[in-house]
């Protein structure tokens, strides 16, 4: 979908409403905002946190060693050995 937003001169973006509403922002909230270069987008943070879930999911999978609790027994054990 592509909707038309004005930029007002004070930096103010206002969001078309079907969209806030689609999002979870029709009461207002954060978004992240990422400049790739050649676009701007613009994330809730339910999607960044979504997205770096994914990503975990991905480099973990099949690796039941890559929990969080082994990481710090491991931190624990690598302290204890100094």
């Amino acid at each position: 979908m592509i909707a038309k937003a004005k930029v007002t001169p004070e930096g103010r973006v206002s969001l078309p409403a079907d969209i806030r509403r689609r999002h979870g922002l029709a009461r207002g909230g954060e978004v992240l905002v990422e400049d790739t270069g050649d676009a701007i987008v613009l994330r809730t943070l339910d999607q960044v946190v979504a997205r770096a879930q994914e990503i975990s999911r991905r480099l973990t999978a099949g690796r039941p060693e890559a929990s969080v609790d082994d990481f710090l027994a491991e931190r624990r054990r690598e302290a204890e050995a100094e």
